[in-house]
C-alpha cells in the first residue's frame, strides 16, 4: 500500500503565494536601488534643468558675438547704430552698402534727413523688423536706424612701398615718399586723425599691423574728415618685417618715441624717402619696432609734459618734414617778395 504524502511537501495544491524557483539574484540588485540622486539641473521636468539650458545658449551665443567683433573691421561688414550716428555718417561720406529702417518706425527729422541722404548717395533703404536689427547691432540701441558699411579695402604694405619708390626714383613724383607706421595704435579716432595729417601734409600711405591695431571703421572714417579716400592705408601682416622691407628698399625708417638720439627741428633725413613710426600713446614704441628703426626722433615738450597723443606727434612731425623739403615755413615769404625785405 502506497504511503501518504507528507504534510507540506508539495505546493502546487496548497494555494500559497511566492515563487516556484529561485530568482537568480534580481531580487537584491532590485534593492540596491538607482544610485545617488541626479541634481536639480540634470533632471528634464524640474525647472532648474531649463534654467541651465537656457544660460548655456547664452553664453554661446555671446561667445559668438565676441568672436564676431574681433574681425568685423576687417572681414565682414560694420554697422553704425543710433540715428544721430547715422545721420553723421551719412553726412561725412562714409561708404554704405545699405541703410536698414526698423517696421514703422516713429518718424522725426534726424529719420527724415537719414532718408533723403541715402536717396542722394543712391544707398538702397531696406525694412527690418525690430529683432532683425538687434542681431545685426548685437543688442545696441539702433533707435530704428543701422547703416550697413563695407569693409575697407587694403594695400598690401610691401606693395604699395615698392609702387611709390619706383615712381619716385623715375621721377614721377615731387616729393620724395613718405609713410606713417603705426605701432599698437588701437583708437581708431587717433587713427582717423592720421590719416587726416597723412593727406594734409602730402603723405603716400598710412601702415596698420592686421593684429592688434585699429583698422578703417565707421569712426576712422569719419574722424579723417573725408581723407581716407585720399591716402591709402596698407595692412603689415608683421610690421617689423615690413620695416626690414622698407630699408631694403632705401626707406629711412624713424621712430617717434622720448628720448631719442635725434631732435625733430632741423631732422637731416627730411629730405630722404622717410617711414615714421609712432607708437601708443604712454607704451610708446615697442622692443621690437625700435630695434629696427635708423633713428629715434623726439620731439622737445615742457618737462611737465608726459608725451603727446599719437595723432599729435604725427602732425607735428609732418609739418616739420614739410618744412625740410620745401625750405622754408608755410606762411614765410622771400626776401623782397611780399611782406618781405626790400
Amino acid at each position: 500500500m502506497a504511503a501518504a504524502p507528507r504534510s507540506g511537501s508539495s505546493r502546487g495544491n496548497s494555494g500559497k503565494k511566492g515563487p516556484l524557483k529561485g530568482t537568480g539574484g534580481l531580487g537584491r540588485k532590485a534593492l540596491e536601488g538607482k544610485g545617488p540622486t541626479p541634481k536639480a539641473e540634470d533632471r528634464v521636468y524640474h525647472k532648474a534643468h531649463r534654467t541651465k539650458q537656457l544660460s548655456e545658449r547664452s553664453s554661446a551665443k555671446n561667445a559668438g558675438r565676441s568672436g564676431g567683433r574681433n574681425t568685423r573691421s576687417r572681414h565682414a561688414d560694420e554697422t553704425v547704430a543710433g540715428r544721430n550716428s547715422v545721420v553723421e555718417a551719412l553726412r561725412a561720406a562714409i561708404p554704405a552698402k545699405a541703410l536698414h529702417v526698423a517696421t514703422r518706425i516713429e518718424m522725426d527729422e534726424r529719420v527724415r534727413e537719414a532718408l533723403k541722404l541715402a536717396a542722394e548717395r543712391g544707398v538702397p533703404v531696406m525694412e527690418n523688423s525690430k529683432p532683425e536689427l538687434d542681431r545685426m547691432t548685437d543688442d545696441a540701441v539702433h533707435q530704428g536706424l543701422v547703416l550697413q558699411v563695407p569693409p575697407y579695402e587694403y594695400a598690401d604694405a610691401l606693395t604699395l612701398a615698392r609702387q611709390t619708390m619706383e615712381k619716385w626714383e623715375k621721377g614721377y613724383l615731387t616729393a620724395p615718399p613718405l609713410f606713417i607706421a603705426l605701432d599698437s595704435i588701437t583708437d581708431p579716432r587717433n587713427l582717423g586723425a592720421i590719416i587726416r595729417s597723412a593727406s594734409a601734409f602730402s603723405a603716400h600711405g598710412v601702415v596698420v599691423p592686421a593684429r592688434r591695431s585699429a583698422g578703417v571703421t565707421a569712426t576712422a572714417w569719419k574722424t579723417s574728415a573725408g581723407a581716407a579716400v585720399r591716402v591709402p592705408v596698407a595692412q603689415a601682416g608683421n610690421l617689423n618685417t615690413i620695416l626690414q622691407d622698407f630699408k631694403k628698399l632705401g626707406i629711412f625708417v624713424l621712430g617717434l618715441d622720448g628720448g631719442g638720439d635725434q631732435s625733430l627741428p632741423g631732422l637731416p633725413l627730411a629730405t630722404d624717402p622717410v617711414c615714421l613710426v609712432v607708437g601708443s600713446e604712454g607704451k610708446g614704441l615697442s622692443r621690437l619696432v625700435r630695434e629696427n628703426c635708423d633713428q629715434i626722433i623726439s620731439i622737445p615738450i615742457a618737462s611737465d609734459m608726459e608725451s603727446l597723443n599719437a595723432s599729435m606727434a604725427v602732425g607735428i612731425s609732418l609739418y616739420e618734414i614739410a618744412v625740410q623739403r620745401g625750405g622754408r615755413r608755410p606762411g614765410e615769404t622771400v626776401e623782397g617778395g611780399p611782406g618781405g625785405q626790400s
